[in-house]
């Protein structure tokens, strides 16, 4: 994309030969001057022409920007990246969305994450311990070997192939996610602990028999 640049002038000098424009607008007369903006006959309109030099700007300046992510984090992305090692201990990121992202060892320790977005993303050997991730969508991601100890995580989803194998969970709460039988059997096999926070015990959210 060709970016047009203008020069702006407050007393503009006068203009002693023609400007030839390419097609299809006309060459500017000597008798014309430089005010603010130049005058280019056409259909183009002055507001017209300054609105498409400001939007030219500024996506070639930010050809990202029609495509940042949701969430508090910044201006960052954090959807669809490789994050691995990135480091959001004790941060707010309440309905971030890390949707198929790569967070393998990312360290969430201690971090907000009330309705946060993992869906289908890999969070192998993830901190998430003492993160509160209630109403967290894990659905079909990769959570194995994550750290969840004493993590709350009431009301998350954890549909389709989602797999928590190797995973930490002492003291994590589990009240009403919804563990596929497999899933909940196999933690049922590790779960001890009590939640600091929720006061309840794992292998009771965990409905273990």
């Amino acid at each position: 994309m060709a970016v047009l640049s203008v020069c702006f002038f407050s007393k503009a000098p006068p203009i002693t030969k023609p400007i030839f424009l390419p097609p299809p607008f006309q060459p500017i007369p000597p008798s014309s001057h430089l005010k603010n903006c130049f005058s280019l006959s056409g259909s183009i309109s002055k507001a017209g022409f300054l609105c498409i030099l400001s939007a030219s700007l500024v996506f070639a300046s930010d050809p990202a920007l029609a495509f940042k992510g949701g969430g508090p984090y910044g201006s960052e992305v954090t959807r669809g990246q490789d994050l691995t090692g990135k480091d959001f201990s004790g941060q707010t990121l309440i309905k971030q969305d890390f949707k198929t992202s790569i967070l393998r060892q990312a360290n969430f320790k201690g971090a907000k994450l009330l309705g946060a977005s993992f869906f289908d993303a890999d969070l192998t050997g993830a901190d998430l311990s003492d993160a509160d991730l209630r109403g967290a969508d894990f659905s079909l991601a990769n959570v194995t070997k994550v750290n969840l100890t004493n993590a709350n995580l009431e009301g998350a989803l954890a549909t389709g192939n989602t797999s928590f194998k190797g995973s930490t969970i002492t003291g994590a709460d589990f009240t009403d996610v919804p563990l596929r039988d497999d899933q909940r059997e196999y933690l049922c096999k590790f779960a001890d602990g009590v939640n600091p926070v929720t006061g309840n015990e794992t292998k009771e959210t965990l409905l273990c028999k």
